[in-house]
């Protein structure tokens, strides 16, 4: 997990191109909501509030690089987390539940025998890592 992103030139100049609209689209949109929308300071700080804590969730150890394999795989199943992450079976079991209560990921059983669990991600998960990747994308590019 440790790899770094590299793409080519022009793959590279499509997506900063890319993101560069989608910030400036993005821009725009928040302007118009202040300019039509009265917000008072105590609304901003509530605003303020709740990203600082999807922020904190996702920055904690393991969560973001659980969202990513979940993105590029689809679904995956408890055992094969565990060893792609290489995490013990309790810190994976509590990401995984904190996860599924903030609603990032959905966990779906299969009777068996054997007992299969596996785990998705959500809407709110998937939205959560189109917006991520770009964003690690360019920290990662902007310190060089």
């Amino acid at each position: 997990m440790n790899s770094k992103l590299v793409l080519s030139d022009e793959l590279r100049r499509l997506v900063e191109s890319r993101m560069k609209n989608t910030l400036k689209g993005i821009e725009e949109t928040l302007q118009h909501i202040f300019e039509r929308q009265e917000m008072s300071l105590e609304d901003l700080k509530e605003i303020i509030q709740s990203l600082e804590e999807g922020f904190n969730l996702l920055s904690q150890k393991w969560n973001l690089q659980i969202l990513y394999i979940l993105f590029l795989r689809n679904s995956m199943g408890f055992g094969k987390l565990k060893r792609i992450l290489g995490v013990n079976s309790r810190t994976l079991s509590d990401k995984l539940k904190t996860l599924n209560q903030y609603g990032y990921i959905g966990r779906s059983v299969e009777r068996g025998p054997p007992l299969r669990v596996s785990y998705s991600l959500t809407t709110r998960g998937r939205d959560t890592m189109l917006l991520a990747l770009p964003l690690l994308y360019y920290s990662n590019n902007s310190l060089k």
